[in-house]
């Protein structure tokens, strides 16, 4: 019984060690299988995310975010018609065109003078039908053509029409060709412009504006920036230009004085509508308007700023008037006024700087100015002389209130007449491309007075430069 009992004991203990002995087995097999089931089970999870971002990306569609487009205000309206506020606008059943409209306050009667480009041939009969309060009236109109319009087919003209005395301040006009009824209603008219000039003023927002006609094609820009820094410096507040096209940093730049308020833009596509001439001579163009309707737009700048500006100065953009002895503007002006008894008109004398002559200086041409399309006029110091038997070129800066008429060298119009300035006194500087046949005619004279600016000219014209181009 006892070696029973022992053997059992014996075997038990056996067993027990059999077991302690095969628990280490089965913990070493089972770390086994977790060492490789874990990366299995993590390369198959990858692989399904790979898979699952690949088919996304066949079939992802981007989210495009499209601007919200402005929505454009409601046209003006005025008696039930639209209102256009620049030019050009066509006379229905007529090959006339309508410039700006404004009120006639120097004559006896109250009229209006619509600034337009006609025809010359056409034989012409027009009403002006006026929006008053809200009602239209319809009176008749008479028109003259100006004499200067160098032998083209178009020419700028006046539309003028007495008012009523039921209609003693119109807000809009519509010029027509003249109607069999009274009060115009036959007339299909599409467009109302509005009526300038409401009250007469004696005190003025602005004491010099310069009028630019036309800009066209226009890529001359460091050039554009030095004369308008030019004209702030003379004492200018306000330049107008009629534009046709330019270039996108000239655009660039124009939009920088624009948001100044030193610049206002008038857009002038009277070519859509005419084929304007390049140049000044009929006999060797087939355009059949001068220059871009220059003349047109010179009168209505006139008519525009009569009210606005003490004077006006009409010239072009390579072209600078020069007090000799003075600093500026408001400086000459009124020596002028007291030396020339008040005549209110000044013609300056042209004088040619010609852009083949250069007189480089680095004092004078920063190397930021380098990278702009354009002339440096601080590098044109030679001018050549004036023929005396020959008509010399001027430009103006006039009284506008005293103008009628005005062309592109003198006026046609006015009320007191006209003075050349003394050439001592001031003179007009531009910079432009001269022949050699001229040339070799001419004396060359040295004549530095546009770099007397300079001090003030270089950092001004730099800054905008900077502010408006990034250069």
């Amino acid at each position: 019984m006892l070696n029973t009992g022992l053997k059992q004991e014996k075997m038990g203990t056996n067993a027990a060690d059999d077991l302690s002995r095969s628990e280490p087995v089965s913990s070493k097999q089972f770390a086994f299988l977790r060492t490789l089931i874990i990366p299995i089970i993590l390369f198959v999870f990858l692989y399904f995310i790979q898979w699952l971002t690949r088919e996304n990306a066949n079939n992802y569609k981007p989210i495009v975010l499209y601007p919200v487009a402005k929505k454009k205000p409601p046209p003006s309206m005025s008696c039930g018609v639209t209102v256009q506020n620049d030019p050009i606008i066509k006379v229905n059943n007529l090959k006339t065109y309508l410039v700006g409209s404004y009120i006639e306050h120097r004559q006896e009667v109250k009229m209006i003078k619509t600034i337009a480009i006609v025809l010359r041939s056409e034989n012409m009969k027009y009403n002006c039908l006026l929006c008053c309060n809200g009602q239209t009236t319809s009176v008749p109109a008479t028109y003259s053509i100006h004499s200067d319009h160098f032998g083209f087919e178009y020419g700028t003209a006046d539309i003028t029409c007495i008012l009523p005395e039921n209609c003693a301040t119109p807000t809009h006009v519509a010029i027509t060709s003249q109607s069999s009824k009274e009060d115009g209603s036959s007339q299909d008219i599409h467009t109302f412009q509005p009526v300038r000039n409401q009250q007469k003023q004696e005190v003025f927002p602005y004491e010099f504006t310069v009028c630019i006609s036309v800009m066209y094609d226009y890529d001359n820009v460091l050039e554009l920036v030095q004369t308008m820094e030019m004209f702030k410096i003379l004492g200018v507040q306000k330049v107008a230009i009629y534009k046709t096209s330019c270039l996108p940093t000239t655009q660039k730049v124009l939009d920088y004085y624009i948001k100044q308020n030193f610049v206002e833009l008038i857009p002038w596509n009277v070519k859509s509508y005419i084929k304007v001439s390049k140049g000044w001579k009929k006999s060797i163009s087939s355009a059949e308007l001068h220059y871009y309707g220059q003349i047109a737009a010179l009168n209505d700048c006139v008519y525009r700023y009569m009210y606005q500006s003490r004077y006006v100065a009409l010239q072009d953009l390579d072209e600078i008037i020069l007090p000799m002895n003075l600093k500026n503007w408001t400086e000459l002006l009124p020596e002028l006024e007291t030396k020339y008894n008040q005549i209110g008109t000044f013609e300056f004398e042209n004088n040619y700087f010609p852009l083949s002559i250069t007189d480089s200086s680095s004092k004078y041409s920063p190397d930021s100015w380098k990278k702009v399309m354009g002339v440096n006029i601080l590098e044109h110091i030679i001018r050549i002389s004036n023929d005396p038997s020959m008509f010399n070129n001027f430009k103006m800066i006039v009284n506008p209130r005293l103008v009628f008429q005005t062309t592109v060298h003198g006026l046609l119009q006015n009320v007191r007449g006209s003075v050349r300035v003394d050439h001592g006194i001031a003179r007009m500087y531009h910079m432009r491309a001269i022949t050699n046949e001229i040339l070799e005619t001419r004396k060359q004279i040295q004549d530095p007075h546009l770099r007397d600016y300079a001090d003030s000219l270089i950092p001004a014209v730099s800054k905008v430069l900077r502010e408006a181009l990034g250069i």
